[in-house]
């Protein structure tokens, strides 16, 4: 791995943007994982109606992603990343001080409107900063930067939390203002000199976008893989310490055992991947994200939880750096923004659909069909990957040599 990095010369600025995505996710993973169970408990609802919380966050995160794309296009990376994680922070100082439904409703809103503006801004600069060859090297790499922070949080988090979760809290905001500061200080604009210049397109340049065929199957079969991301990660815990009286401080080592392996084995799955045709290696990922709702459904003991992590967590390391690699590549530069911004969508579509139908499923159905049912989404993603059009044949050697 020492030798395929120094072959490639990525940019300090790509360094500033690893070592900062380290700071904010192990603030943020501090609290993330445990917020459906502190929400539920702190206002004493069930959880079907605390779900309506992700689903607000989700939905006002859908109205800023797509606002979100032609601001980086046009105004910049930059600002766009600095303002949203430090509103963030300050979304996570908000949540400390809830108490209501409306102020947890008023806090999620924040942090939903603004995260897709980092997210985008983030992928687009990489994207500017990293020739295409490179590309899936820099987002394995970002993403072990990613995943150590998720390590180190929820391990942490899930003991702090057990004793005072407005620490928990602090920590998030202050990890998210960190990394805020030091692009606001230290982070040069990469937005392309002619993309500022570029005429104004009907509806934000999104129906050229969405007029890309390969893409617009891409975005639907990703949409669904996402669906069975977000039930795991939202739902999982407060289910296992509800059916199964599973506490915040064992669970908090499910996340950490997926981030671990994503540090340790993300660089090197990733080396083989590229090897394959990305359509097919979506699919895979997809299919084994469906394996993990499935083993979930038939699960009731903390060693059976962590091995459906495990089995998510390869689906994972086999589809996300292979599905940015594939978005990334398909987008015209002065457009990078808006094809961003729709992938990035994904999450905010499904983290707003899924948990609030799987909450209600749990609550009328049961738990297990709340997992079958992702079971099947999950299904219905990997076939989808498998059968979008021929010219993702084609962009298998463009996508795997970066061309």
């Amino acid at each position: 791995m020492l030798s395929r990095l120094q072959s490639h010369p990525y940019p300090r600025q790509f360094w500033l943007m690893f070592a900062g995505m380290l700071i904010s996710t192990t603030g943020a993973s501090m609290i993330w994982p445990f917020l459906m169970i502190y929400a539920s408990e702190t206002l004493s609802l069930p959880l079907s109606t605390v779900t309506i919380l992700m689903t607000l966050s989700s939905l006002m995160g859908l109205v800023s992603s797509f606002i979100a794309g032609p601001i980086v296009d046009r105004l910049g990376r930059k600002w766009a990343m600095a303002i949203s994680l430090l509103v963030n922070g300050g979304g996570y100082l908000l949540l400390s001080r809830a108490d209501t439904l409306p102020a947890f409703a008023l806090a999620m809103a924040v942090n939903g409107t603004f995260n897709p503006i980092y997210r985008v801004g983030a992928d687009a600069m990489l994207a500017d900063l990293i020739p295409p060859q490179w590309r899936t090297d820099a987002y394995a790499l970002m993403r072990m930067s990613n995943n150590v922070g998720v390590a180190l949080g929820p391990a942490i988090g899930g003991f702090i939390a057990s004793r005072s979760y407005v620490i928990a809290f602090y920590c998030a905001a202050a990890g998210l203002a960190a990394y805020g500061l030091l692009v606001l200080l230290f982070a040069r604009e990469t937005l392309p000199p002619d993309a500022s210049s570029s005429p104004a397109e009907p509806l934000g340049g999104y129906v050229q976008v969405l007029s890309d065929r390969l893409y617009r199957a891409f975005l639907v079969a990703f949409t669904l893989n996402q669906m069975v991301a977000a039930l795991i990660w939202v739902l999982l815990s407060a289910h296992v310490k509800r059916a199964y009286g599973i506490p915040e401080s064992m669970y908090g080592w499910l996340p950490t055992t997926n981030a671990l392996m994503v540090v340790f084995f993300q660089y090197g799955v990733s080396r083989i991947t590229q090897r394959f045709e990305p359509r097919r290696m979506m699919a895979l990922g997809a299919l084994l994200y469906a394996l993990a709702a499935l083993g979930i459904a038939f699960s009731s003991t903390y060693p059976a939880f962590w091995v459906c992590m495990v089995v998510m967590t390869l689906g994972e390391l086999i589809l996300v750096p292979t599905s940015s690699t594939f978005a990334a590549n398909l987008a015209p530069a002065h457009m990078r923004g808006r094809y961003m911004s729709l992938y990035g969508l994904t999450w905010g579509v499904s983290a707003g659909i899924s948990p609030l139908v799987g909450g209600n499923l749990y609550e009328t159905l049961g738990a297990r069909a709340m997992w079958l049912t992702g079971t099947l989404v999950g299904l219905g993603s990997s076939a989808l990957f498998l059968r979008m059009g021929k010219r993702a044949e084609g962009q298998v050697t463009e996508t795997a040599a970066g061309l």
